[in-house]
């Protein structure tokens, strides 16, 4: 669930952070770890990351704000510019907003804070790393990287769901399609050609008349059903407990584990070769990752903070695989800890695009087979009488 947190800002004043949590007190202490001192605490307030991301195009931004700085003029300068050429009024106010307080004097990265409706608190640390080193043309590159490959992957997982979804969609419809108007029709012929049927052709002609009689009922009552499931499900703890069914099994959940700490790698790596440090770094994703994870980096965190080294720490408390623990010790060992929490999370990445398209390939012949057996076996029951019919005859 997202909450939206006010917390008191460096310079006095409020600023708002939006982050996931199973409930407000588990927002709270995600805000508190992160170095904040909380206000309040409230359900809702901003859409998700990528809803967010759809509104302000903070991936477009990057790239324009790079191109420009790239080409020597100041940052001033440059965010004027994408103001006059932006016709969005939501875009345009929003770099109004960040001209205006730059012009009063505020770092960039103070003002971005004060906008969590488009900036998320990873763009917000990397820009304010940067301010540190003065190197916002690296750090700029650095999230176009990271966004782009999340952006990639995020096309991959969607792409490779259309297909069953549309499979299922067009069967479904086939099946509505004969139960509701062919099934009826056969209902009749039979009801004036007399004879006994067989119990399943009955059946079925039953289940088609009580369809042609109390369709729009059956349809309001689908539609109420559909409603009464989604307000269910939008219960935090209705879906909490269902993700921690789906995480129990046993090929899904490492497959969501893997995925989750691939996202985990590749923000670590991006802080970290921004110049965070490596705790603050490990505060910062708590929100990113899933609720089952949450308390496992905690412990993680607490260990590094205490010597103890980050291979060790992770792999102590489950949030490691071999080929990230092996390439965790190389970096530790060689000092690019960022560069090689990258390569795991490309690593992991296109092994689970690898296996998403290997299940993709495997279940749509199977959704095919299932679909087309359902409808075979539609359409034998509504002629099987008559072939029995036929048969008499002869």
């Amino acid at each position: 669930m997202l909450f939206r947190v006010k917390t008191m800002a460096d310079a006095g004043g409020v600023g708002v952070l939006a982050l996931q949590a199973r409930d407000a007190e588990e927002a709270a202490a995600l805000a508190r770890r992160q170095g904040h001192v909380v206000l309040s605490v409230a359900r809702g307030g901003f859409a998700p990351f990528g809803a967010r991301a759809a509104r302000f195009p903070l991936l477009l931004f990057s790239q324009e704000l790079l191109a420009l700085l790239e080409s020597g003029i100041s940052v001033v300068e440059a965010i004027e510019t994408l103001a006059e050429k932006e016709a969005r009024p939501t875009v345009r106010n929003a770099l109004a907003t960040i001209l205006g307080r730059l012009r009063e004097g505020s770092t960039l990265s103070n003002v971005l804070s004060e906008m969590p409706e488009h900036f998320p608190d990873l763009f917000v640390a990397t820009i304010r790393a940067s301010e540190r080193t003065s190197d916002l043309d690296e750090s700029l590159r650095r999230f176009i990287a990271y966004q782009t490959q999340l952006d990639a992957l995020r096309s991959k997982l969607v792409s490779a769901a259309i297909y069953p979804l549309l499979l299922i969609g067009v069967g479904g419809l086939v099946i509505i399609f004969l139960l509701g108007f062919v099934v009826p029709r056969f209902a009749h012929i039979y009801e004036d050609m007399g004879g006994e049927l067989p119990w399943l052709s009955q059946l079925l002609i039953e289940w088609g008349g009580l369809i042609e009689e109390h369709g729009l009922v059956a349809l309001a009552a689908l539609i109420g059903a559909g409603i009464g499931l989604y307000k269910v499900f939008q219960r935090p703890a209705i879906r909490a407990r269902l993700g921690e069914m789906v995480w129990r099994l046993p090929k899904i959940g490492e497959r969501l584990r893997v995925f989750h700490l691939a996202r985990c790698y590749r923000t670590l790596g991006m802080l970290l070769r921004g110049g965070i440090p490596i705790v603050p770094a490990l505060e910062m994703i708590e929100g990113l990752l899933a609720a089952t994870l949450r308390p496992q980096l905690a412990k993680s965190t607490a260990d590094v903070r205490q010597g103890i080294p980050i291979s060790q720490a992770m792999d102590g408390h489950g949030l490691t695989t071999p080929v990230a623990l092996r390439l965790l010790r190389v970096g530790e060992q060689a000092g690019n800890m960022g560069e090689m929490m990258e390569r795991i999370a490309t690593f992991h990445d296109e092994e689970t695009a690898r296996w998403t398209e290997l299940v993709v390939r495997l279940f749509g012949p199977l959704l095919m087979l299932i679909i087309g057996v359902l409808i075979g076996i539609i359409v034998v029951l509504l002629y099987l009488p008559i072939f029995q019919l036929a048969e008499n005859i002869r």
